[in-house]
């Protein structure tokens, strides 16, 4: 059991119960609880006391309420009792973003030092009493420790992931290994419980308690339209039901609906002047933050998963504030995302689920749905649905056409879009007054997870027995999986991943796994150890293998879709204008750039090296070994991350690309051992955090990732992170990575000069104000020279000069020719206040010199 924290403010927050009667310690526990709400003005409706009742008594709890009841306040009260209690308590989130923004309002209830956070790829305060985690980090600890996991409580929220196909799993096995737990499921759209309530019961010898009040704080009123979505917002704004939260099924539609409405009048000077105080000097750095700056003075949002968390957090800071009539977004919403509004206007009932194009389950549309409404603001919410665009045209000539039957007859009615599931007002009907599916189990057993078992100080046997023959699925799947597991271990024992030895078990044997496991076994890059196998495969004397390393981690790294298709469509472009050049054919060049991907250095050779890796470690091969660059095409072509962006129009997915490079990064750093780093590989890493870092100083993985991963983030660090502050250190306070930069901002404009760019270089260069003459430049050198150089000798030290000064930095660039004169040469100075300003080198002059 975790010791009661002493620290003062935690200590004035909690109760003292050494003077309290044992019998009376769960009341003494509750009152204290009640009454530091009442401090803060809080007022618990009737399902949240029962529930806090409830919990303050032992009991577990199945908070079934509807959104917007208020189930946060419940979870805090869990915290609470449990810290109260001495007791370590774990809140497991679905998505990253929401284990962190419940990270920092729960540091600021219970502070720093008492809140840790671990989402499987950066862990912060580890030790703490309160952890806030993804759900796949307390099912990897469940699976490893057992009943002797240091884990009192457990915390579900969005409870209903217990279905999802590849995720459920994890939602499952903490109830299946955690009889010591305490466990709290919430959710607002969950079905019948009854087997669950039950199955708890059993497991834990705690009473469980469900508490299902069905009657929202705020009441919804729903809606189905057949008015374009511009004219029904108009209506919505006018009736004074603004905020509205536009959903949207793609990330696309949500940024083009936004920039569609710029027309339409949200706020008056007054809200505008309130908007921009309330923005600040907040950095805008992007391409899309430029975008979204103008759209939040019009007060209209951007929501999705796409955009750089600090813009994210932004329009959230805002919506909070009530400073925003329009958020569009996307249907993330309806995953906990704290964006208070008083009206969702939906514009569809069907999305794309990745496999097929389908009508919304029951759930999903009462968790979007159930967003609408803001306690304590609103008397009542509003969910509005719009019609088909086909049922909308139609709808309009039924109008037209008025009572008259021959009008009406001539009618020539729009279609539904073929291959599209469309839906009705009878769809709407039935999803406002469905009750949610049914939970269903989604336990399997892999690799990562037996080798977890088999971790544990227990007999395997029996650890693996109360999985696979009590979990919740049938009989028949039961067995089914047991076979699959049978199968499995024998894979480990031939690979003597697993050992077996003589043990005092009923069958005198048990097993035990013959190597340590890494502190994020199956969390943090799976394939780790494929890498550092692979590494010993490069050859340390080859000009590119810092290069190599650097594709090698990035083949064990998750595929940033987006990226890698602009890449694909990029090169596929680029053969296609190649192919026509030379007269081929249309049909021609459609066969030929169909076999054309994003680039894959080292495929053939990974993928042979992955071959035999899985040979000897079957558990590798249910992941998926994925050559790609990224990393190494910014570093090849000298690309900052505005240049990455604009390069492969990903103005879209800017969040998609930190996140990936934030990955790339961390993996680097962690991964990469000491004899196969490279002073040349040092300063890309170096580069590469600082980059990171002057994007989007707000990503709380990137600053954690940094420190000592068992150690509290402070009370600064919380206050600059949590409430949308961007304000990262000068740049030029890292000179190693500002030299980086600067070398790399040099070689671009070689890069472009050498592929006569003319727009790119203008691009660059247009915030000089006398910037070179780049057509006459180029003219001239190509009437002395047939082209430059840009291969790794162009890009050696020698070729680039830098004298750092105070206040400036001088650097000469010099043009690697065919001839080996070297005379020109293209000479800057480095403007340090103002690359501090932007994130990003900034020179106060530049010119191409000759001879």
């Amino acid at each position: 059991m975790t010791t009661p924290a002493t620290d003062s403010t935690l200590s004035a927050l909690l109760p003292d119960l050494d003077e309290v009667p044992e019998s009376l310690v769960d009341d003494a526990v509750l009152e204290s609880f009640l009454a530091w709400a009442r401090d803060r003005g809080l007022s618990l409706y009737p399902a949240q006391e029962e529930a806090s009742v409830a919990l303050a008594s032992g009991d577990n709890v199945i908070l079934a309420t509807p959104t917007g009841s208020g189930k946060s306040l419940v979870a805090t009260a869990a915290h609470f009792i449990a810290l109260a209690h001495g007791q370590r308590t774990f809140y497991t989130a679905p998505i990253k973003a929401l284990v962190s923004e419940k990270f920092f309002s729960l540091c600021e209830i219970f502070g720093p030092a008492h809140v840790g956070m671990m989402t499987g790829d950066a862990t912060v305060n580890g030790n703490a009493p309160v952890i806030c985690a993804t759900a796949e980090v307390v099912a990897n600890i469940a699976l490893r420790d057992g009943a002797a996991a240091d884990i009192d409580q457990v915390v579900m929220d969005e409870f209903h992931y217990y279905s999802e196909p590849d995720r459920g799993w994890a939602w499952q096995v903490p109830l299946l290994s955690l009889p010591r737990a305490q466990f709290l499921l919430m959710s607002a759209t969950l079905g019948d419980t009854a087997w669950l309530e039950e199955d708890l019961t059993r497991r834990t010898g705690r009473a469980t308690t469900p508490v299902t009040g069905t009657v929202r704080p705020v009441p919804l009123d729903f809606d189905f339209v057949y008015s374009p979505v511009h004219e029904t917002l108009q209506e919505l704004v006018d009736a004074g039901k603004a905020p509205v939260y536009i959903v949207h099924f793609s990330q696309r539609d949500a940024v083009e609906r936004a920039q569609a409405l710029t027309s339409m009048t949200f706020v008056d000077k007054e809200r505008k002047a309130e908007i921009a105080s309330a923005i600040g000097n907040f950095r805008f750095t992007s391409a899309f933050g430029k975008t979204l700056s103008g759209l939040l003075r019009k007060g209209i949002g951007i929501h999705h998963a796409g955009m750089l968390p600090k813009y994210r957090r932004l329009v959230e800071k805002l919506a909070q504030q009530g400073l925003l009539s329009v958020i569009s977004g996307t249907d993330t919403l309806g995953v906990g995302i704290n964006v208070p509004i008083r009206t969702v206007l939906m514009t569809g009932l069907a999305k794309y689920d990745g496999i097929k194009h389908r009508i919304l389950k029951s759930r999903e549309f009462h968790q979007i749905a159930g967003r609408a409404g803001r306690a304590g603001y609103d008397t009542e919410g509003t969910v509005v649905v719009e019609a088909p665009e086909h049922e909308i045209e139609n709808y309009r000539l039924r109008e037209r056409a008025g009572s008259d039957p021959k009008k009406l007859k001539k009618l020539r009615k729009k279609s539904a879009p073929e291959g599209r599931a469309t839906w009705t007002k009878s769809t709407f009907d039935r999803l406002t007054t469905a009750e949610p599916e049914e939970l269903v189990s989604q336990f399997q057993m892999s690799h990562s997870m037996l080798i977890n078992v088999v971790a544990r100080d227990e007999w395997t046997y029996t650890a693996l027995k109360g999985l696979l023959r009590d979990n919740h699925d049938t009989r028949t799947k039961q067995n089914r999986d047991i076979l699959t597991t049978i199968d499995l271990y024998r894979g480990l024992l031939r690979t003597e991943i697993v050992e077996e030895f003589e043990a005092d078990t009923p069958s005198g044997k048990d097993a035990r796994l013959t190597r340590e496991l890494q502190r994020d076994f199956a969390l943090n890059q799976p394939l780790s150890p494929f890498a550092l196998a692979a590494f010993d495969l490069l050859d340390p004397e080859s000009d590119t293998y810092t290069l190599d390393v650097i594709s090698t981690v990035e083949a064990i790294l998750d595929n940033p879709n987006q990226v890698l298709t602009a890449q694909q469509r990029e090169r596929r472009g680029q053969e296609i204008a190649a192919l026509k050049a030379e007269g081929v054919d249309y049909t021609e060049r459609m066969a030929i750039v169909e076999d054309i991907t994003w680039p894959k250095p080292l495929e053939e050779e990974l993928e042979q090296a992955y071959d035999i890796f899985c040979e000897s470690n079957p558990w590798a091969a249910e992941f998926d070994l994925a050559p790609k660059s990224v990393v190494r095409d910014m570093i090849e072509k000298a690309m900052t991350f505005s240049d990455l962006v604009a390069t492969y129009s990903l103005a879209r997915s800017e969040g998609v690309v930190l996140r990936y490079l934030t990955d790339a990064w961390r993996t680097l750093s962690h991964t990469v051992p000491p004899e196969h780093r490279s002073d040349e590989l040092e300063d890309i890493i170096v580069w590469l955090g600082e980059l990171i870092r002057q994007v989007d100083s707000s990503l709380v993985d990137e600053w954690s990732a940094m420190a000592d991963p068992d150690k509290p983030v402070t009370e600064e660090q919380v206050a600059e992170h949590a409430f949308g502050v961007d304000d990262p250190t000068k740049l030029s306070s890292n000179p190693r990575a500002l030299r980086r930069m600067v070398k790399n901002y040099f070689f671009r404009h070689v890069e472009l000069f050498a592929f006569e760019k003319e727009k790119e270089l203008a691009a660059m260069d247009d915030y000089l104000a006398d910037p070179p003459d780049w057509p006459g430049a180029m003219d001239a050198y190509f009437d002395e020279y047939a082209d430059i150089g840009v291969d790794a000798g162009a890009r050696s030290p020698d070729m680039v000069i830098i004298t750092e000064e105070p206040q400036q930095w001088r650097v000469r660039q010099i043009l690697d020719d065919p001839d080996g004169d070297h005379g020109w040469a293209f000479e800057g100075v480095v403007d340090l206040d103002g690359s501090d300003e932007a994130g990003e080198v900034r020179l106060s002059e530049l010119r191409v010199v000759q001879g």
